[in-house]
């Protein structure tokens, strides 16, 4: 009879799920038998789907690390961010097992020495990322509270790793140079951000859930220990690449905004003759260009976890980076999509655009509690 532990993780096609799929079936094999269904197999965003397949498989851990792109719109942001998060940790409530679920910093403002509570107020101005991943820190937290989820919330940065199938974050940004797309620096000296090393991420993933005690209803940052400053890093990329630009000029933040306004506006006449475009990516956040964002690693230090690489960061990362990446754009052309065709019901999408603040309170007093189909007797 097989001793192993059966896992399921959600988002295996992406960077940071693939990389802790790899993880198990590499370095854990003959102890964890990790499963990482597809979309069509298991969609998140349907409590039936999840049911049935988790009856099946009956693991012993789940690990979320599904998203939606970071410009989706409050339909695929909320159904992604929120709900599938929700389905989740209901059904390992039921089932009594450990949810993992992996969050972003940009539930965080900007600062340096961030620590793990200082998030930002759930508002109707935060762009529908932030405000998803927020509501759905919120109710794990809730549901450790009053439904007994064991839960982890595992908090990133911005995260570098190959095999990322999506040009978005570190990779946009070294797309962006590499493509020379950048003629000067879109930032400010002294911009310091966190960064997180995929590569690292699954052994601490593994260890938190060997050390349910010690990393039960926590929330923890992963990231580097040093952040890093943006122009220095943009600069370091180019001397790679050897190349003539960006030129170490630095563009104000309100003539980089100008421009952003202008082109926003360009866009908007486009339309109106039928012609589908979008602001490019780097651009749809380009305050955070000029806002640092470091976070602690204090509880994260003092946590039993070991650095499996203490030397690793993303400038020793680099050559290997440029390398794969510069290859696989030479023979690829990537474009990131995210289906617009489902229709969000009017009331949910006001109050997730409006005032997500009472349509959280909404689901909290309905819908948090375990799947009555999955407790065990």
């Amino acid at each position: 009879m097989s001793t192993k532990k059966i896992g399921v993780l959600i988002g295996g096609s992406g960077l940071i799920g693939g990389t802790i799929v790899n993880y198990y079936k590499t370095q854990h094999s003959e102890t964890v038998d990790i499963r990482a269904p597809s979309s069509k197999k298991l969609s998140i965003r349907e409590e039936s789907d999840i049911c049935s397949y988790l009856l099946e498989v009956k693991p012993d851990f789940v690990i979320n690390a599904s998203m939606a792109n970071l410009a989706s719109n409050g339909q695929l942001a909320f159904e992604v961010n929120f709900l599938g998060p929700l389905n989740l940790a209901r059904a390992a409530t039921a089932l009594k097992i450990p949810y993992i679920h992996i969050s972003s910093a940009a539930s965080l403002p900007s600062g340096t020495d961030l620590k793990e509570e200082d998030t930002l107020p759930l508002s109707s101005k935060l762009n529908n990322y932030a405000k998803s991943k927020l509501m759905a820190e919120e109710t794990l937290h809730l549901m450790a509270e009053q439904e007994g989820l064991d839960f982890s919330c595992v908090r990133l940065a911005i995260v570098y790793g190959a095999h990322d199938h999506k040009i978005q974050g570190f990779h946009r940004l070294l797309f962006s140079i590499a493509d020379q797309s950048m003629p000067v620096l879109f930032t400010k000296k002294g911009t310091l951000h966190s960064y997180s090393n995929a590569r690292k991420l699954p052994h601490f993933i593994n260890h938190m859930i060997e050390n349910r005690e010690e990393f039960s209803s926590t929330t923890c940052h992963f990231v580097d220990k040093n952040p890093v400053d943006l122009a220095t890093l943009i600069l370091t990329i180019k001397e790679y690449l050897q190349l003539s630009s960006p030129r170490e000029f630095y563009i104000p933040y309100l003539m980089a905004n100008a421009g952003k306004k202008v082109l926003v506006l360009l866009l908007r006449f486009l339309r109106k003759f039928g012609l589908k475009a979008e602001l490019p990516p780097e651009l749809m956040f380009l305050d955070n260009f000029y806002k640092s964002q470091a976070l602690s690693t204090v509880r994260l230090k003092a946590s039993s976890f070991v650095d499996p690489a203490p030397e690793e960061t993303i400038f020793t990362q680099l050559p290997d980076l440029i390398t794969y990446y510069l290859t696989r754009w030479s023979h690829q052309n990537l474009i990131t999509r995210y289906d617009d065709s489902l229709q969000f019901k009017a009331s949910v999408a006001e109050d997730f655009d409006n005032n997500p603040v009472e349509l959280l309170k909404s689901i909290h007093s309905k819908s948090i509690g375990p799947f009555p189909e999955l407790i065990k007797e």
